[in-house]
């Protein structure tokens, strides 16, 4: 059940925030600056490269690093092929994944590794792999880390990781603790915060860096200030003192509650935000929800969109009590669009709208500011990001 009062409360929603995600989600303008500073001390902007990989190839753990392969695969479209490798293992845990190299791959060929973390053996394997193919390897992970020296190693090129720049772990700092194994890896887990929104920005800006040296991707400095500033002002209209009433990610948080989303998405950009959002949902607010692209996610969905709702009892019985009967949970609609309405060109947002009218389904719609594709992407992430937290504080999932 959603506490509805609680995203009101400020003071609340930090007590209740002990995983210290708001504060993640308000940090991604700063760690998107951080990021693209880290890159130009590593030298990324000063690359010369021979020219364009074959294929690229990218590799890291968890929800932010599968979203980055998304990003980037969107980004570059047909320049040239992207191949998320995802990993193997008896246990989700750093030392149990492992990752392989396709059989294919060669000097000619890009391997990006992503990791908040920097201590899975799998990567650091992979990484020596990777070096005796010849194939180049850049990573993005905490500095000072196992993975971090494996690919220094092995010749290739490590960014490290944006922390955040409120400082790190806030637990005791008296000389009997710090310094110690523990407080060490306190530190690194605070600073990596591999659940925190703002975490993909950590991981994703160096390697867009990367990419437009290379020509496969426009990102330059000026156009990672505009979405840094564009982080900024979502976090703004997002905030916990912002009330819901004029907060779209709390109005957001509010309507998806005692509902199954389905998020539809129109435009590259929109659908890797569309499947970040659901991923988030799961994994913050342990709140499903479905996602699909436009059109295909009208056929797709339809049957949900005309099933009965579920979670209620479906006896006969009339006399029996309802009071403690679940709450019937409804699909609703979450549109999401990369460009404004009248930008023109085919879209299948109207049939979408009628579709979800037609079976008497609430709908939801997100369309960000103008501006170019990073920005665009990073206002629908943005806002989603703030509304999954909100879901998760308010329903007692984010303590």
């Amino acid at each position: 059940m959603l506490d509805e009062s609680l995203l009101d409360d400020p003071e609340a929603l930090a007590r209740a925030d002990r995983r210290g995600l708001l504060r993640g989600a308000a940090e991604a303008g700063a760690r998107v600056r951080t990021a693209a500073r880290h890159a130009t001390e590593a030298g990324l902007t000063e690359l010369k490269p021979d020219g364009r990989p074959r294929a690229v190839l990218i590799a890291g753990p968890g929800t932010a690093a599968a979203c980055v392969a998304d990003i980037l695969d969107g980004l570059i479209g047909t320049g040239c092929p992207v191949i998320r490798l995802a990993p193997s293992g008896v246990a989700p845990a750093a030392g149990a994944l492992r990752w392989t190299l396709p059989g294919w791959v060669g000097p000619v060929d890009l391997l990006l590794i992503a990791t908040p973390d920097g201590t899975e053996p799998g990567l650091s394997l992979l990484a020596d792999q990777a070096y005796r193919r010849g194939c180049t390897v850049v990573a993005v992970a905490p500095a000072r880390t196992p993975l971090a020296e494996s690919v220094e190693g092995s010749h290739g090129l490590t960014v490290p990781m944006a922390t955040s720049p409120y400082g790190a772990y806030e637990g005791p700092h008296d000389d009997a603790t710090r310094g110690s194994a523990s407080y060490e890896a306190r530190r690194v887990e605070d600073e990596a915060a591999p659940g925190a929104p703002c975490t993909l920005w950590a991981l994703l800006v160096p390697l867009l860096v990367l990419l437009d040296r290379t020509g496969l991707v426009a990102a330059p400095a000026d156009t990672l200030q505009k979405v840094a500033d564009r982080l900024d002002r979502v976090a703004e209209r997002c905030g916990p003192a912002v009330s819901t009433y004029s907060n779209p990610a709390k109005t957001l948080a509010a309507e998806l509650a005692d509902s199954l989303p389905l998020i539809w998405t129109e435009g590259q950009s929109a659908g890797a935000a569309g499947r970040r959002f659901a991923a988030t949902l799961a994994e913050q607010a342990g709140h499903a929800a479905l996602a699909a692209e436009l059109p295909e996610a009208l056929p797709a969905h339809g049957a949900v969109l005309a099933g009965s709702p579920t979670g209620g009892d479906d006896t006969d019985d009339f006399f029996r009590d309802r009071v403690d009967d679940p709450a019937a949970l409804r699909a609703r609609v979450v549109l999401l669009r990369d460009r404004p309405v009248d930008a023109g060109g085919l879209t299948a947002a109207p049939a979408a709208r009628e579709l979800a009218h037609g079976h008497d389904i609430a709908l939801s719609e997100l369309e960000p500011e103008d501006g170019d594709e990073l920005e665009a992407l990073a206002e629908l992430i943005a806002v989603t990001d703030f509304a999954a937290v909100y879901l998760a504080l308010a329903s007692g999932a984010g303590s």
